[in-house]
């Protein structure tokens, strides 16, 4: 080390006081003398504490020092095998500062090899200011990044750090700089890739790729604290003079510290990629690539306010809005009405299916916009989220549900105040659907027959396209348990769960038909029933088994071909 070097009373000082009493008691005299946390965090910097661990690997030690600071101070060389005695003399040919020889033990040889001690140095120290050197070459070149001024980085270098600090071969996404030095010292350098996460990298269990320095030396390579888990995807560096070390460099003492950190850079990240969203909508194709992350913070993340500001950065189709075009929560509640309390969304496979979906029907009349979502998860992560903007989100399964009671009492409003006798038969020509004693009788008919599968059957004037449709309170949860926990239940069970009621549409053509077939065939009407109820619950996706259908709907073509002439 070319610095300042040591006299020899700088020696005996600095090397002989540890060498005397050893690690363990120099850091109970340092605690003794300062007390608390402070103490423990004064060891770090002092050399000796650092230089006595290495006893670990060699039996001997030589220090060789020139002072640079004294003129006339002689050269000195201090000697120890590390057993509690040390011997002091004048050196010769000595070049101001320090140099240290290690006499390595015989199971340690390995650190005498160049190529371990090039990893070594380019692994913990590959960032530290001063040049190192192993046998004339410089090792730690790499210039920290995250501390030059962020408008002066190239593009080049930002690429050449990321693959360093990532081991990969794309470019990076986005750049992520920070720095502050109130109330935290704190400097930031991260990079979200290019390239598509693979399928380990989206496990809980796949490692942190930010590593934590402290004024430039690292100290954890992956520092899972530093963010929460699903940040995970994020490469890069995090370096802060006020993190405290213990011995090892490995272990965290103030995680208190380590927990203002982590808010600190969480709210930040989340806040850079909202500005990125609105300032590129198109390059923002982050929320497809790397959405899952995003919707596992959802989950796991236990304060709201952060909750709904990860939410925001998905994007969803909605009902109102073309195919393809993508609108976030924000937006989608700016173009509410004023008295609008909830925030509706409709699982579905596809967008084609959410169209058609029996429960969308339900409540286009009502011209509410309804967000799709096309992965199964996705339902269940805004059941997590719960509100958003002071808003419920809830699913236009339950909406529908919950508006029935209301349309189906406005409707039988406006029933009665018909002559009795128009409920006696069918409507007139331009209205054909069933009378309300027909739809009444025909709901009793199905709710025998349906007996074990459906709680009841009732017509409703809500669809109009579809003939049936299966309501069952909080739909969403009950799909997710019997996916989950109840998949092997028995059908009483999972009945009692359900609860669902199916409402029949008394215009369609099918309910028509059926309503006929009663009486003339009640068998084939049983069968008529029962495939319209397995429909139904398939829309739901509540259904157990659809190939126990197979056998009726075979049934069914059959007797249906022997009608043909």
């Amino acid at each position: 080390d070319t610095g300042i070097g040591m006299t020899r009373d700088e020696a005996v000082s600095n090397l002989g006081t540890i060498a005397r009493s050893g690690s363990q008691e120099f850091i109970k005299q340092a605690a003794s003398g300062s007390g608390g946390q402070t103490a423990s965090a004064s060891v770090i910097g002092q050399f000796g504490v650092g230089f006595y661990a290495s006893f670990m690997v060699a039996d001997k030690i030589d220090v060789y020092s020139q002072s640079s600071c004294q003129a006339d101070a002689k050269p000195v060389k201090w000697s120890s095998d590390g057993l509690g005695s040390y011997e002091v003399s004048e050196a010769e040919n000595v070049s101001p500062g320090t140099k240290i020889v290690l006499h390595l033990k015989p199971d340690s040889l390995e650190f005498a090899k160049d190529e371990n001690l090039r990893t070594i140095v380019q692994r913990y120290s590959g960032f530290v200011a001063a040049p190192i050197f192993v046998n004339g070459r410089r090792v730690n070149p790499a210039e920290p990044l995250w501390l030059k001024d962020a408008s002066k980085v190239t593009q080049e270098e930002h690429q050449e750090f990321y693959r360093l600090v990532s081991g990969a071969y794309d470019a990076p996404r986005y750049v992520f700089s920070y720095k502050t030095d109130a109330p935290l010292n704190l400097r930031a350098l991260l990079y979200i890739p290019e390239s598509k996460p693979a399928l380990w990298e989206m496990s809980r269990d796949s490692e942190s790729g930010v590593a934590l320095y402290s004024k430039r030396v690292l100290v954890l390579p992956k520092a899972q604290p530093l963010l929460p888990r699903w940040l995970r995807f994020l490469k890069g560096v995090v370096d802060s003079e006020d993190v405290p070390l213990n011995l090892s460099r490995e272990l965290l003492q103030d995680s208190r510290l380590i927990r203002r950190i982590n808010l600190a850079l969480t709210g930040r990240v989340i806040r850079f990629l909202s500005e990125q969203a609105k300032k590129d909508a198109e390059k923002y194709a982050f929320h497809r690539d790397f959405g899952l992350f995003l919707k596992e913070g959802i989950v796991t993340t236990q304060d709201q306010a952060e909750r709904e500001k990860i939410a925001d950065l998905l994007r969803f189709e909605t009902s109102a809005q073309q195919p393809g075009q993508l609108t976030s929560l924000s937006e989608y509640v700016a173009r509410q009405d004023a008295s609008s309390r909830n925030i509706l969304f409709l699982s579905a496979p596809s967008r084609q299916l959410a169209e058609t979906s029996p429960y969308l029907e339900a409540v286009r009349h009502r011209n509410l916009e309804v967000i799709f979502l096309y992965e199964p998860y996705d339902e269940l992560v805004l059941m997590q989220l719960g509100q958003f903007a002071g808003k419920q989100l809830q699913s236009v399964e339950n909406e529908a549900s919950r508006s029935a009671s209301d349309d189906d009492n406005a409707s039988k409003d406006e029933t009665s105040t018909k002559p009795d006798a128009d409920s006696e038969q069918h409507d007139s020509a331009g209205d054909n659907r069933l009378s309300e004693r027909d739809a009444n009788d025909l709901s009793s008919f199905m709710t025998t027959a349906l007996a074990g599968r459906v709680k009841l059957v009732k017509p409703t004037n809500r669809l109009t396209t579809h003939p049936c449709v299966v309501c069952i309170k909080d739909l969403g949860a009950v799909r997710h348990l019997l996916r989950t926990t109840m998949h092997d239940r028995p059908a009483e069970e999972r009945l009692r769960l359900m609860e669902p009621v199916l409402e029949i549409n008394a215009k369609h053509p099918l309910i028509r038909k059926l309503s006929i077939m009663r009486t003339g065939d009640p068998d084939l009407a049983k069968l008529f029933a029962l495939q319209l109820c397995d429909n139904a619950l398939t829309i739901a996706g509540v259904l157990e088994d659809p190939r126990a259908m197979i056998d009726r709907l075979n049934e069914l073509l059959t007797k249906a071909a022997e009608k043909m002439p």
